[in-house]
């Protein structure tokens, strides 16, 4: 079994790195981070955190090719390839419409830019031509060739079904945890489609967890998450869980008015299903469900719980021995 941390870039540097300190003795394969739009840089991120650990693989999940363009994306995952010695992975999506809305950008054909992003980075990190409109023959890295797993941060069937076309990985978020066999069946049409073979492809089974001997305050510490995202949620998304957008217009309403009590109130049962909230054995029961579908990668994201330092150690003390982890990431 392998794992997998990921956490968001609302952390401090000196935070994260305590943290990636944390995963990397804890037995964690693997660390990601998000690249949100307007918080912490993930390239400084994983770049402190490249020097602060020495064998947990790093990734970005995810950097997006409307605002950051695949020429840089390549040289940052070269670099990044370099510094930590071969253990980055580039995590790649469209990035949230909601998000890119901010800064003025339209989310255009996204599987369509996501594809041709794919096709650029991949080629320019094995110094080949980028064979897409108005690429000359000057676009090449300048520094070594280097052999970084590219993953799809995909959650349409659609998107995921590209992932398993292009993709070395995919990060598809689960939301909840029990959308996994759907996703993976995605994902394999499109490795069939594409010919490839499924044990090539990493395919982590991403769900928040928030994690602490006490459940109500794991519990709490989720409503707080799902309070602030639940309403960006894909339609498509919301739908397994059984909920729509208007479930949460009177959260969004109290999180607009600044009355956060109010909105992590409103966060119900069904809300709280969309991630994994409770104590060591609340967590390593759906996580087994998870297992006895097939799951062979275990991704763990925020909040963790209200002490994610504590609740890394416990995850690294009592929850990935019970479900064997140990595999290389």
């Amino acid at each position: 079994m392998r794992t997998s941390l990921r956490l968001n870039n609302d952390l401090s540097p000196a935070e994260f790195c305590a943290l990636a300190e944390a995963a990397e003795a804890a037995g964690f394969d693997q660390l990601w981070v998000s690249d949100d739009l307007m918080l912490h840089s993930a390239t400084v991120l994983l770049t402190a955190a490249a020097t602060r650990t020495s064998r947990i693989a790093l990734g970005c999940g995810i950097f997006n090719p409307y605002t950051v363009h695949p020429a840089e994306l390549a040289m940052t995952a070269a670099s990044l390839h370099e510094l930590s010695g071969g253990r980055f992975r580039l995590g790649l999506a469209a990035g949230a419409k909601q998000f890119l809305e901010w800064v003025g950008i339209e989310q255009r054909r996204p599987l369509a830019v996501t594809r041709d992003a794919v096709t650029a980075v991949r080629a320019l990190l094995r110094h080949e031509l980028v064979d897409l409109p108005g690429w000359t023959d000057q676009a090449r890295l300048r520094t070594a060739v280097a052999d970084v797993p590219i993953y799809l941060g995909a959650m349409s069937p659609k998107m995921l079904e590209l992932a398993g076309e292009v993709a070395d990985g995919a990060l598809p978020l689960l939301y909840p945890p029990e959308h996994f066999p759907t996703a993976k069946a995605h994902i394999e049409t499109g490795l069939a489609r594409a010919g490839r073979n499924p044990a090539d492809f990493d395919l982590p089974a991403c769900v928040w967890l928030s994690l602490d001997r006490d459940r109500a305050r794991a519990e709490a510490a989720l409503a707080d998450k799902i309070a602030y995202y639940g309403s960006a949620f894909s339609p498509y998304l919301l739908e397994r869980a059984g909920l729509t957008r208007a479930d949460f217009a009177e959260i969004d309403a109290a999180g607009a008015a600044g009355d956060h009590d109010r909105a992590r109130s409103l966060v119900d049962a069904r809300m709280l299903r969309l991630g994994i909230a409770g104590d060591v054995e609340d967590v390593l029961l759906r996580c087994r469900w998870l297992v006895d579908r097939g799951a062979t990668h275990l991704s763990f994201g925020p909040p963790l719980g209200p002490d994610p330092r504590a609740a890394v150690e416990l995850l690294g003390a009592e929850v990935l021995p019970a479900l064997g982890s140990g595999e290389p990431g």
